[in-house]
């Protein structure tokens, strides 16, 4: 059965086996060890700039935070506060920052990675709702980013400063999860929880694996003021890939 689904999953989705550590579709376990499958070593070079893609995916939105604005999709936007669960001091050190939404189809691959080397400071899980994350829905639902359960991590980097990665929740997630925790949401409840790693030496190296998703969800990152110059080929709904220049530091 399991078989037959990962499949009928691949020949619906048109997933690219061929990029696959392992393209036997009959040798996994489970749907979720395919759905998570690594990919080949070396098939997604880092490229030579200071941030790079996270996640293979398409650019749902990207850009300045306008005072502590997020746009979502045309007439939709989003606090800075409302994405990390209300925590304003933490906001307020991206006002007037940058953002990027990126969104990950069910045919990507579904491992997130490091944009930048990065220190671990924190982990917020906020209960929420799971609409589904695709276009049509972000166009559709106001604050959705803010309003679907979420992980966000914290980070500081020694070179351009704190900056957060949030795993937005969807309909079909099954689970998120992260490299120093494993599954953050195994069991969902309606209570806000937080860890705290300022004592720990967690460093995670530009293009590391930092997590997963189970399915397809979106990714929002955010950084301080001043930090990143995106990619000027980077455009709403354009098709991105992990290690490919996301932005360098504004001179």
């Amino acid at each position: 059965m399991t078989t037959r689904l990962i499949r009928w999953f691949v020949a619906r989705y048109g997933v690219d086996m061929n990029e696959a550590e392992n393209a036997d579709l009959a040798s996994y376990k489970s749907f979720n060890e395919f759905f998570t499958r690594p990919l080949k070593a070396g098939i997604r070079p880092l490229a030579a700039a200071d941030f790079v893609c996270p996640v293979d995916g398409a650019i749902s939105q990207f850009g300045a935070i306008d005072d502590h604005h997020i746009l979502q999709a045309k007439g939709h936007r989003f606090t800075t506060t409302e994405l990390v669960g209300g925590d304003a001091t933490l906001a307020a050190q991206f006002r007037h920052g940058s953002f990027a939404n990126l969104y990950l189809s069910p045919k990507d691959y579904h491992r997130l990675h490091m944009p930048c080397d990065g220190r671990l400071m924190r982990m917020i899980y906020v209960p929420g709702t799971l609409f589904s994350v695709n276009p049509t829905t972000a166009r559709g639902v106001p604050r959705l980013f803010a309003r679907n359960e979420r992980v966000v991590c914290v980070f500081e980097s020694p070179e351009h400063g704190p900056f957060v990665m949030v795993l937005v929740g969807a309909t079909v997630v099954g689970s998120m999860a992260t490299v120093w925790h494993g599954v953050v949401n195994s069991k969902r409840g309606n209570q806000l929880s937080e860890w705290t790693y300022a004592d720990q030496d967690i460093l995670l190296k530009k293009g590391e694996e930092m997590g997963r998703f189970l399915l397809g969800s979106t990714i929002v990152m955010l950084f301080r003021q001043g930090a990143i110059d995106f990619n000027k080929d980077w455009a709403p709904e354009r098709p991105v890939r992990l290690g490919e220049l996301m932005g360098n530091r504004l001179a």
